[in-house]
């Protein structure tokens, strides 16, 4: 239902924010106008306000960055502006919103369907839920372009290689950041005025990351259409966005140019979201900063600013006074995008700016912030006091004592651990069989893993970086025992039971079992009595910082980060000697991911247990690794401490992994080319074909390049004792 008054605003509430005392644009340059947008949706018989009075603009050719926490309702607003809003959640809107011209609240489907065909595109998240992997890539693209030529531009417009010939390809057949680029041929395809991308950048190794971005960019400049970019990451936003507009609890709590807005933040969400951020710089000694508490649930959104229990700077009239979006700047026009004038930089709050700006520039949280509290009001047991009965009983393994906690803590500066190694990988093989061409029961080699050699210290972490299809996943699997290596030696250390803990935890985690139910399995084997197991999955809830309350719950009850704190509580509650982790972060928000970060290293100097983690983001390596070692088509190419791989690569596929890295005030640079196929790597040095100082003899089929010492950068340079490099170049400048 849509009550709107004859100005188009719905009554019983002023116009405010962006609307109030502002000339308004033309409204043939804009193709987004929404005003007071309020959207309620129905769920188990309850009805509850996801987005409660969205004031927002997109100019024609503008790039908007939406900014924002799982559940601040950002992707509901993209789903409103598509009119793609789920009916079986029985979608009420009220307010006002246009989209290149229509309305999309009160229009019939059929106008809603044909302003969305011929006027809008949308790109999302994961594309092989988007492209039927029954249809070749082609067809579907003709569909959407209305002719095999036009297909065949599109492609090549958005820089895929070879392609009339990738038009024959099943989306399976295509890597992850291909398959976006065939995702954002299709929604670029009849020119539309407005392209969604939601999060499409989220499950991308940090190379494809940066092409896709600048291909984003450059598909607005070429064809002139406006962007809504919405993304959890502050630093992909920066890379592509005229405006950002953060998101928080169904509202915008801050909208203005990006850099504005990222370097004088006006709101303590975008400040806590900027000081939550990693870098390349962010201090390793320190625990990570982390947003305090957690969004409310759209079924419980307090009276007043919902940001008030969260922030540090709240006062009495947050908690009864909504505040509204309006601007704080003088001399610019509230909401306007034009040539002449800076648009407004405009925030829903009422603390003093100077203490917001304040905020945003310390390195920890000031003093009296309200504690870190995953669920209700429990305030989580620290680590420290809750370990000893982790250690009561049988099956402890010996690391986990006071001598494992220091010899964790020794490796912050990536020196060696002394002792037996946690895990040993010697020349490990692993090959699949795969399915090629279109031959019945033809069979090709993929080789994952080619003669990898790695070893992990007692108490060491390690982290494993590198693109899709790298190996890293399938290493970690012939770890733990999940799939069998084809070749070479595997070895743990004496009594060691490695626990994994994966990208998606619910999908880990067994829904129809309470989190007690789930963590006492793994005592089962252990000689305890039932109290001692109750004991023990308490003590594991209030190590990993949750309340005894969530041992009555399922996981499916739960938030994402709640989930992954289960998921390491599980892997934990038996101390193991090894600690495997595949992407534990990646879908994470930025506050979230820093909490878990923080979580695993207290575990880790706790428990004195090895870590392997696998990662493709190079600022997570950084913190949570004390050696990095990166892989590369099925071998490791660099391995070295931490801070001395980063700040001085050597390997040039080590370069762009990190040059490729989203950062504020710096422009990414996106890697050369796609990787080559396992299942037809190049001879010699696999990189050769996207390497920039390759020579003839790096394509030479025999050659074999070892892992060794790279030569120092000048003779005051020696190199780092851990420092190896598989380059025969990697002495050259690049």
């Amino acid at each position: 239902m849509v009550a709107l008054d004859n100005a188009g605003h719905s009554p019983g509430r002023p116009v405010t924010g962006a609307v109030a005392g502002a000339r308004q644009p033309d409204t043939l340059d804009l193709v987004v106008d929404a005003t007071d947008l309020r959207v309620s949706l129905s769920r188990n018989g309850r009805r509850f306000e996801v987005l409660r009075g969205v004031d927002l603009r997109i100019r024609r050719g503008e790039i908007l960055g939406l900014v924002g926490e799982s559940g601040s309702g950002k992707s509901v607003l993209s789903l409103a502006m598509l009119g793609l809003l789920p009916a079986t959640s029985a979608p009420e809107l009220t307010g006002r919103l246009r989209v290149t011209g229509a309305d999309m609240l009160t229009g019939d489907a059929e106008a809603r369907r044909v302003n969305r065909r011929d006027h809008l595109g949308a790109v999302f998240q994961d594309p092989m839920t988007s492209l039927n992997p029954t249809m070749r890539v082609g067809r579907q693209v003709i569909e959407a372009a209305g002719g095999v030529e036009e297909a065949v531009r599109l492609l090549d417009l958005v820089g895929v290689p070879d392609a009339r010939k990738r038009m024959s390809s099943f989306p399976h057949e295509l890597s992850g950041g291909l398959r976006q680029r065939v995702m954002i041929a299709m929604a670029v395809a009849g020119d539309p005025d407005l392209v969604i991308a939601d999060e499409p950048t989220t499950a991308l190794d940090v190379t494809v990351q940066a092409q896709v971005l600048g291909l984003l960019r450059g598909l607005r400049d070429e064809l002139g259409c406006s962007v809504l970019m919405i993304t959890h990451d502050l630093g992909v936003a920066a890379q592509v966005a005229d405006r950002v507009a953060v998101m928080y609890a169904g509202r915008l709590a801050e909208l203005g140019p990006t850099e504005s807005v990222l370097t004088e933040p006006a709101h303590p969400y975008t400040a806590g979201l900027l000081r939550s951020r990693l870098s390349l710089t962010t201090d390793r000694t320190a625990a990570l900063v982390t947003v305090p508490g957690t969004p409310p649930l759209p079924t419980a959104v307090p009276a007043g600013c919902a940001y008030a229990s969260r922030c540090p700077s709240v006062m009495d009239s947050c908690r009864t006074e909504l505040p509204e979006l309006e601007p704080f700047d003088t001399g610019a026009e509230a909401g306007v995008v034009d040539a002449t004038a800076e648009p407004a930089h405009l925030r829903a709050c009422f603390a003093d700016l100077a203490t917001v700006h304040l905020l945003a520039s310390e390195p920890h949280p000031p003093t009296g912030a309200e504690p870190h509290l995953p669920t209700g009001g429990t305030e989580p047991v620290p680590a420290a006091q809750t370990l000893h009965v982790l250690r009561e009983g049988e099956g402890v393994c010996a690391s986990g004592t006071a001598a494992g906690s220091a010899a964790a803590g020794s490796l912050a500066a990536g020196s060696p651990a002394a002792g037996s190694p946690a895990v040993g990988v010697r020349r490990v093989e692993k090959v699949f069989r795969v399915k090629v061409g279109r031959s019945f029961g033809a069979r090709g080699r993929l080789a994952a893993l080619r003669r990898v050699s790695l070893e992990i210290a007692e108490g060491e972490s390690v982290a494993l970086v590198g693109e899709s299809g790298s190996g890293k996943s399938t290493l970690l699997r012939v770890i733990a025992g999940l799939e069998r290596a084809d070749g070479g030696e595997v070895s743990l250390g004496p009594g060691s039971r490695p626990q994994m803990v994966f990208q998606d935890a619910g999908a880990s985690l067994t829904p129809w079992l309470t989190v007690g139910a789930l963590l006492d399995e793994r005592l089962r084997q252990e000689k305890l009595t039932r109290t001692q197991r109750r004991e023990r999955v308490l003590a594991s809830l209030a190590t990993v910082g949750l309340p005894e309350e969530v041992a009555e719950v399922r996981a499916g009850e739960l938030s994402g980060g709640q989930r992954q704190r289960v998921a390491l509580a599980r892997a934990t509650v038996v101390p193991p000697e090894l600690l495997l982790c595949d992407e534990p972060t990646s879908a994470l928000d930025v506050s979230l991911a820093a909490s878990v970060l923080n979580l695993i290293r207290d575990l880790r100097a706790s428990l004195g247990m090895a870590v392997l983690f696998v990662t493709h983001d190079l600022s997570v390596a950084r913190i949570v690794a004390d050696r990095i070692a990166v892989m590369y088509l099925g071998k490791i190419v660099e391995v070295g401490a931490a801070e001395e791989l980063i700040a001085a690569p050597r390997h040039p596929y080590t370069q762009a992994l990190v040059g490729a890295v989203p950062g504020f005030g710096v422009a990414p640079v996106a890697a050369r080319g796609e990787p080559a196929s396992p299942l037809s790597p190049p001879s010699g040095c696999e990189f050769h074909p996207r390497c920039p100082i390759a020579i003839e003899a790096c394509a030479q089929p025999e050659l074999e390049v070892p892992l060794e010492l790279p030569p120092p950068r000048h003779p005051a340079d020696p190199g780092g004792e851990l420092h190896r490099v598989a380059c025969i170049r990697a002495g050259r400048a690049f």
